[in-house]
């Protein structure tokens, strides 16, 4: 998996569409920043904003409530007019879905299932809070975001070839319609 980690301040280009504090525009991935800058510049946006949903959740592992920070807020118009909300996470696939069980149980293996237990309780809270509020919870990953499992392959004479041609390029999240 390409999910790079790395932290940075997104500066917002179309200020009016952005409903949260300006200064605190961060970005945890590589991921991230690519959905931060499809957001600023689609015309159909009508408003969105990082990290300014909170949504307490039952973290089965700590055993204890905890806040989780949603990674965006987003309004939409599609084509036909119909204002859409949204919450959206942005994960790994790898993150959403249990690890595969192997005949040695790893302490990776361990921390991955740990992971995904927590997720699942946050992705569930979430889900709740966006049925609640007229809106719909959405997670976003290398799928979505149109970003190669694998890095790019060189051919002998120096041209690239994508290993990964999918061109789903945020399709789950587009201004117009998906059917569900």
């Amino acid at each position: 998996m390409n999910y790079q980690k790395h932290v940075g301040k997104y500066k917002v280009h179309n200020k009016a569409k952005y409903v949260a504090d300006l200064q605190e525009v961060v970005y945890r991935s590589s991921w991230e920043l690519k959905y931060m800058k499809y957001l600023d510049r689609h015309p159909s946006v009508i408003e969105w904003a990082s990290e300014n949903v909170i949504i307490p959740y039952y973290n089965q592992i700590e055993k204890k409530t905890r806040r989780y920070f949603v990674d965006f807020y987003v309004k939409i118009q599609n084509p036909e007019g119909v204002i859409k909300k949204y919450i959206i996470e942005v994960k790994p696939a790898s993150q959403c879905k249990p690890p595969k069980k192997r005949k040695r149980i790893s302490i990776k293996y361990k921390n991955d299932l740990k992971r995904f237990i927590v997720n699942q309780s946050k992705f569930k809270a979430a889900r709740k809070w966006a049925e609640k509020r007229g809106m719909e919870f959405i997670i976003l990953t290398e799928k979505e975001l149109d970003i190669p499992s694998k890095s790019y392959k060189y051919k002998r004479n120096g041209t690239i070839n994508k290993t990964n041609k999918n061109n789903k390029a945020l399709s789950r999240v587009k201004i117009k319609e998906t059917s569900r």
